[in-house]
């Protein structure tokens, strides 16, 4: 989990990753941060992300992104 806060920090500094769980629905996150979190998440984590799993609910808070990873491992 930690690495991926690093990644997020990395791309969008300054957001409260841990306690936020609208990431998406309250439009701090855009398409293309997740573009870029997706591609990190891939390299840096080595996961392949499905186009299923490009939904909304699995980057809403970086908690949701880590179960997503761990399913996909």
């Amino acid at each position: 989990m930690e690495k991926l806060l690093e990644i997020l920090e990395e791309i969008q500094p300054g957001i409260d990753y841990v306690n936020c769980d609208r990431l998406i629905d309250d439009g701090i996150l855009d398409s293309f941060a997740i573009l870029s979190i997706v591609s990190e998440i891939e390299d840096v984590l080595e996961v392949e992300l499905t186009p299923e799993e490009m939904i909304p609910d699995n980057f809403n808070s970086a908690q949701s992104m880590w179960e997503m990873i761990q399913r996909l491992k």
